[in-house]
């Protein structure tokens, strides 16, 4: 018997909230971007492009898009005739003690971040076009067994070891575990022929990096610069949690690496040189929010600096200059203990506390 397909939406007629007919359009170079809630009409829709010889650029996200995820679509635009954007607050890389439920959703302003750069990308000559919106529920993906996130938990997994179980795996454990679950799942469904990862989460790409090579998955990795607010802080969705207070503070991330990455280009290659400037400001910055009064400071806590292997991601004492390495910090802003009369506070009203990570690559020298 036939599956029967649920009706396929364009976000201009979402936004607009407006029903589309039951009768399927496959998306033109002129048409806007279609919404796909199941897997059996996008494997529809992906097999006439694969016959009109069109290639797919795949982003996923997890929503609340920002500049750097539609600098990503960008750069699919370039390679690719259509992009297909993938939108999924994947509940197994939450921890059960972690941040789903605070997690920014900003559905209609997504879909209107796409209809625009969309309209943007018909504009420009021999680019591609966002043809296809993946926002699945999580039946949709996981069929047999609602998600889980303890450990070993049950289910069936992805696990990429050891290499998912340092830094950020060594603070969030079953965080890896989802990430490669989740992405594989994609990769099967939209069979992209490349997908698209931004470099601000460098642990992922070397994960996903991984995932493709042993997995023999037929996609191309591609991996985009991170995308900085005018202080230096790197592009995130949770940045929308920090008020102008924590938003400044952040900056201590960036600011960090970046007098790491001052060691090395001066010549310096082993682990204690290039690193303790990055600690020593850290370490600064802390304390010298400390000896402010409760209104005035924003406190965080740094987790891990580290310096890198560029493909296993395992600490390195002396930098290989052939092979260079990754620099990369994590750390959580904390909630405001007071807030000032007047002051220009995030979403929750920075009561959420934030984890907030950030890399530089060093180079090969040689």
């Amino acid at each position: 018997m036939a599956t029967k397909l649920r009706p396929i939406q364009t976000i201009a007629a979402l936004t607009a909230r407006r029903s589309l007919s039951t009768t399927h359009r496959y998306a033109s170079a002129s048409s806007s971007p279609q919404i796909f809630r199941d897997v059996p009409p996008l494997r529809t829709y992906r097999r006439s492009l694969l016959l009109s010889n069109r290639t797919v650029g795949l982003v996923p996200t997890m929503g609340a898009l920002h500049d750097g995820h539609l600098s990503l679509a960008r750069l699919a635009a370039v390679e690719n005739t259509d992009v297909f954007i993938s939108i999924y607050v994947n509940p197994t890389q939450f921890g059960l003690n972690e941040d789903l439920s605070s997690y920014p959703k900003t559905w209609e302003a997504d879909l209107v971040a796409l209809e625009t750069l969309d309209a943007e990308l018909a504009a420009t000559p021999g680019a591609g076009r966002i043809s296809a919106v993946f926002a699945p529920t999580t039946k949709t993906m996981y069929p047999t067994l609602p998600p889980d996130s303890s450990l070993p938990g049950k289910g069936s997994f992805v696990t990429i070891t050891p290499l998912a179980n340092l830094l950020e795996g060594a603070s969030r454990p079953v965080f890896f575990r989802g990430v490669a679950t989740i992405c594989l799942k994609l990769f099967n469904i939209c069979t992209p022929e490349r997908v698209y990862f931004g470099q601000k989460d460098v642990q992922q790409t070397a994960v996903i990096r991984r995932l493709a090579k042993d997995f023999h998955v037929d996609t191309t990795v591609r991996v985009g610069p991170t995308q900085r607010e005018e202080s230096g802080l790197a592009m995130s969705s949770r940045n929308i949690y920090l008020g102008t207070r924590r938003r400044n503070v952040a900056r201590v991330l960036s600011q960090a690496l970046r007098r790491a990455e001052a060691q090395y280009l001066a010549g310096k290659r082993t682990r204690g040189d290039i690193l303790w400037p990055a600690t020593a400001h850290a370490d600064e910055v802390a304390a010298a929010q400390e000896e402010l009064d409760p209104g005035a400071r924003a406190k965080f806590e740094v987790d891990y600096i580290s310096l890198a292997d560029p493909e296993t991601m395992e600490e390195v004492e002396v930098v290989d200059p052939a092979r260079g390495a990754i620099l990369s910090t994590a750390m959580k802003m904390l909630p405001l203990e007071e807030v000032a009369e007047g002051e220009q506070l995030g979403a929750g009203d920075d009561k959420i506390p934030v984890r907030l990570i950030d890399n530089v690559i060093l180079e090969p020298a040689e």
